[in-house]
């Protein structure tokens, strides 16, 4: 079994107990996973399309929603039944079942996915605060950099509170909804007639891909492998059977959930625009203007709010995608805060630069595109979560069946097809519209696209050519060590970090422990003035003195109970100073105490612990 850091989303993992739970309360205990996923189905990019839809369409394309939320329910289900059975998220999976020189292309790609994802996200995000409050759009997409901070204080307070914050942002997309469709009073009998499958051609199946395009979307595949593993489950046969059981009737209800928010989304846009004559509605922001003209003031003001909890909700899941990505295939841990914000950051440039170089006008064209780029990755993770589900040594008794094998591989081939009509088609667009720059289709996008083809048919091939899955341990601090003999470690030259506060005597005690009276002792204490950084030793200030004296007390006081000791006094950077005390004096053992502070204060103030233990190569004790 993997340590705890090693599990997918280590800061939640396992964090939600359900095993001592009756009856509904346990039911409830296993509900959330899937709503944090089924905002990702009811995000920005699923706007458009359904506007679009709708306002072209009228109620004709509901069945093609319909279809990808079942297609959706099928593979949500299999990706929850990966992380519950097996204990892994899909990107761990894959890295442990395909050879290392795949999963840089294959997590190059899922990044590229959330990334686009999470670029549509704040696209939605800034268009909804410029409708609601007027802000401009390049303010809104710079706005959304602080949604880092909110996930961080979520994760903080436990997955419970993060689960709670998105089912709100949920029902106030529903509720607002719900208001609209009373307000624009569709005719329910034409409704149902949307439920029936109609032939689709010209721009009906275009719009078609795009809805199927934007619905099933890889992050969430991802993501619900490892959200599910935040409960804490008992491990028999019959335990995970029931995790199972309780997780499909949380995405079941989730899904649909979602299905219904969509529906209403093109419905309404049926109703106001299709009906009205409206037919070329296709960006967001014509759609508020239009709502504002025909019905008043309040149904767009409700469309903008629903507008701000989507983006909002469906960033902080998007972000979380890309954490899981990160480790799953690269093994990569790096400070939550950091790794949110580059994934961000990463998202926000293209925004930044589209409005900057060619106006507020072309983010629709852009979250178009960040569709078309959520197409390209879809196929890397839905084949290798078949592969994986349908493994019966892997699965160890919960392999799906067969019927479900049929659906599953059915629902990619409709999926990928359909995915490679729509990027071929852009691509035949792009050679339409390029003029000069045509070359760059035909020697950078058409060979990255055959590129991408051929890692896809790999990834669906190499399965089958062994005999199983190929099974590696994740192991990124190497294996365990046979301990052979016991072996006493004595301590010559140890260092004692001090800063005069009440816990030296615990850090000091500590240190003698280690050595006893046979070792020797170095107080090590470090000046962190501004006159110590800019002149070093040659500072003599009042705090230098009155430090200097302070450790000489400690270093007499040792003396007196016949330990050897001597001091050292350092300038500057606390981390730096430490580490070159410790190498010039070659100690061999360092005792340090606990800053006492995190949370905001380690970004404010530094971690000086974890930043001297990666620069030097000796022992580290740290007393809290």
């Amino acid at each position: 079994m993997m340590d705890k850091q090693n599990n997918s989303l280590s800061e939640v993992h396992a964090s939600v107990f359900t095993d001592q739970k009756k009856g509904w309360k346990k039911i409830f205990a296993f509900i959330g996973p899937a709503y944090l996923v089924s905002v990702g189905y009811m995000d920005p990019g699923n706007w458009a399309t359904d506007i679009a839809g709708g306002a072209q369409f009228g109620y004709k394309l509901i069945w093609v929603l319909l279809m990808s939320n079942l297609i959706a329910l099928l593979l949500q289900s299999l990706s929850a039944r990966l992380g519950i059975v097996r204990g892994v998220d899909l990107a761990q999976a894959s890295k442990n079942a395909y050879p290392n020189w795949a999963n840089i292309p294959l997590y190059a790609l899922a990044q590229i996915a959330i990334i686009a994802c999470d670029l549509a996200e704040i696209i939605g995000m800034a268009i909804g605060l410029n409708l609601l409050f007027g802000l401009p759009l390049i303010w809104g997409i710079l706005i959304t950099v602080f949604d880092t901070l909110l996930l961080l204080f979520l994760l903080k307070r436990g997955m419970r509170t993060m689960e709670r914050f998105i089912v709100s942002m949920v029902f106030i997309i529903g509720v607002a909804f719900l208001t609209e469709m009373l307000i624009v009073q569709p005719v329910y009998s034409d409704v149902l007639k949307g439920f029936f499958p109609s032939s689709l051609n010209g721009n009906a199946l275009y719009i078609a891909i795009g809805i199927i395009g934007a619905t099933v979307m890889p992050h969430n595949l991802y993501l619900h492998s490892s959200l599910v593993q935040t409960r804490k489950i008992n491990r028999s046969p019959q335990g995970i059977k029931e995790a199972l059981k309780f997780n499909f009737i949380d995405t079941t209800v989730a899904l649909n959930l979602a299905f219904l928010v969509n529906s209403a989304i093109l419905i309404l846009a049926a109703a106001a625009f299709y009906v009205n004559g409206h037919y070329q509605v296709a960006e967001i922001q014509d759609a508020y203007k239009l709502l504002e003209n025909i019905f008043g003031r309040t149904a767009p003001t409700l469309f903008a709010i629903a507008l701000i909890a989507s983006g909002q909700s469906s960033t902080i899941t998007g972000t979380l995608a890309g954490q899981i990505v990160m480790e799953g295939h690269l093994n990569l841990r790096i400070e939550p805060w950091l790794r949110r914000l580059i994934t961000r950051m990463l998202a926000i440039i293209p925004a930044f630069c589209t409005i900057l170089f060619f106006g507020d006008s072309a983010l629709g064209s852009l979250l178009i595109l960040s569709q078309v780029v959520l197409s390209l990755q879809l196929g890397f993770a839905v084949i290798p979560l078949i592969h994986f589900n349908s493994d019966k040594k892997l699965m160890a008794g919960f392999a799906i069946k067969t019927w479900v094998k049929v659906l599953a591989w059915l629902s990619a081939l409709i999926i990928i097809s359909l995915n490679i009509k729509l990027v071929i088609g852009e691509i035949v667009n792009w050679l339409h519209t390029a003029g000069q720059y045509k070359f760059l289709i035909y020697y950078l996008v058409i060979p990255i696209a055959l590129a991408c083809l051929a890692l896809l048919l790999y990834v669906f091939i190499h399965p089958f050519l062994k005999t199983k899955l190929l099974q590696k341990k994740q192991l990124p601090h190497g294996e365990a060590l046979y301990i052979h003999t016991e072996q006493k470690i004595a301590y010559r030259n140890i260092g004692i970090t001090i800063d005069f506060s009440g816990n030296d005597e615990k850090v000091i005690n500590n240190a003698l422990n280690q050595g006893g009276k046979n070792a020797q002792y170095t107080f090590i204490h470090i000046v962190e003035t501004a006159g110590a950084t800019y002149h070093g030793s040659k500072v003599m200030d009042r705090e230098t003195q009155l430090d200097e004296s302070n450790i000489q007390k400690y270093t007499a006081n040792l003396a007196n109970m016949g330990y050897q000791s001597q001091y050292k006094i350092g300038y500057g950077s606390t981390a730096s100073a430490i580490a070159k005390i410790v190498t010039n004096d070659s100690l061999d053992f360092l005792v340090m105490g606990a800053h006492g502070h995190k949370g905001l204060k380690d970004i404010i103030f530094g971690t000086t612990v974890d930043a001297v233990r990666h620069k030097i190569k000796v022992p580290v004790l740290i007393i809290n």
